[in-house]
């Protein structure tokens, strides 16, 4: 099974990022509200990019062994930590 960074997988980080949108576009929030949506999507976006470099990188490790199939770890480190 699939090791989920901070109680979230990717699934439902895309979900929560599709509300948000959906709830900008609808026009009917306060501008206070919007800035606070957005802030939170930018938020969800960043967290999805991350988790899809991740994978990108297991992917490349995992098939760039001449063909052979080899996983290695790589470092998940945040580097802006």
């Amino acid at each position: 099974m699939a090791k989920k960074k901070q109680g979230y997988d990717f699934e439902q980080s895309l979900t929560n990022l599709e509300q948000l949108v959906e709830q900008m576009e609808s026009g009917e929030l306060s501008l206070e509200k919007a800035l606070e949506t957005f802030e939170q999507g930018i938020q969800l976006t960043r967290q999805c990019q991350t988790m899809l470099n991740e994978a990108e990188q297991k992917v490349q490790l995992l098939v760039g062994n001449n063909g052979s199939i080899e996983s290695q770890p790589f470092n998940t480190e945040d580097p802006e930590d």
